[in-house]
């Protein structure tokens, strides 16, 4: 593991501190993972939204892309590889699973992860007209109870708490 994972697991722990009664170290560090990578989503995916894209329909020529989900589609692969180095260096780190294998597994779960961010999105902003970057951020949070399950259970199966 690098000494970045290692000292963002220290800091992590520190924190961990005032949680230990309520909440397993494992799931503290997903917890905090995914908060990070959750604020580095919604970042992106408002600069994405608001000034690679304009707001603007994206034609390709062949299809045309609605902003919102364009802005989707640039900021996803960036979270993917994000969230995937955390949980494997941070959250779910004594896994026994081998890498390629987490990867393969990792990307299964999020692409339901990012097929029920694509339907969502849909339905916010395109059927209930909510704001794009509030309805992401809600999304969000949505996607995240699915993600840990998945995680826990799938990917990293077989982690045990530390």
């Amino acid at each position: 593991m690098s000494s970045f994972f290692r000292q963002l697991t220290g800091a992590i722990d520190f924190f961990y501190k005032p949680f230990r009664r309520f909440l397993p170290l494992q799931t503290f560090r997903y917890g905090m993972s995914g908060g990070l990578n959750l604020v580095l989503d919604t970042v992106l995916y408002f600069i994405a939204f608001h000034y690679i894209f304009h707001k603007q329909f994206l034609d390709l020529g062949f299809v045309v892309v609605s902003p919102h989900i364009a802005a989707l589609c640039v900021v996803f692969p960036i979270t993917f590889f994000n969230g995937f180095l955390l949980n494997k260096y941070v959250a779910f780190r004594m896994s026994p699973v081998r890498g390629r294998v987490q990867l393969f597994r990792y990307g299964l779960s999020v692409s339901g992860a990012l097929i029920a961010n694509y339907a969502l999105m849909k339905l916010f902003v395109e059927t209930i007209h909510f704001y794009p970057t509030p309805s992401k951020a809600m999304i969000n949070v949505i996607v995240t109870v699915y993600s840990y399950l998945m995680q826990k259970y799938f990917t990293f199966r077989g982690c045990s708490e530390e």
